[in-house]
């Protein structure tokens, strides 16, 4: 009956200790599982496409997070062409539609943080950068230009764009 006395004596010792241990890191545990929990909440929260029509292969934006995603956009005329119009005209018309998709998912011009720009004669790129720069809010965003052998319609430009929201 002693050596009874004596191990459960020792095991109330060793689960007192155990609890002692555990009780500091139980609270920290639970409220990193709340934060964790809470972020990739938020996150997952704020996916959604923009502008996406059934059928169609992409969607004209994609906001993941705090980041914005926009499709190549190119600048038609009034009617729906790209082919026959000029490359002011054109890049006019991109930055608007980027526009357009920036503020349809409640980004602003000036979230933008990167910009890619695709154009099939490397010729135009003066023009361009001077509707560009009258078009894109300062400060500009960090910018790639790529001559590409065609786009699709014919364009002359396209430009695709990410933003994030400070």
């Amino acid at each position: 009956m002693r050596e009874t006395k004596a191990n459960t004596l020792e095991n109330q010792q060793m689960r007192s200790n155990i609890k002692r241990r555990y009780s500091t890191i139980r609270p920290r545990l639970g409220s990193v599982g709340l934060v964790a929990f809470c972020i990739s909440g938020c996150a997952f929260a704020q996916n959604k496409a923009i502008d996406f029509q059934k059928g169609m292969p992409f969607s004209e934006g994609y906001v993941a997070g705090n980041t914005l995603y926009v499709a190549g956009q190119q600048g038609p005329d009034s009617q729906g062409r790209v082919t026959g119009t000029d490359i002011t005209l054109q890049t006019t018309n991109t930055i608007a539609a980027i526009e357009r998709v920036v503020k349809k998912a409640g980004f602003q011009m000036t979230d933008i943080t990167s910009v890619t720009v695709y154009v099939t004669d490397l010729n135009d790129v003066p023009k361009m950068n001077e509707v560009y720069k009258k078009l894109m809010p300062d400060p500009k965003p960090a910018r790639a230009t790529v001559q590409v052998a065609g786009l699709i319609g014919g364009a002359k430009i396209e430009i695709s764009a990410i933003a994030a929201k400070r």
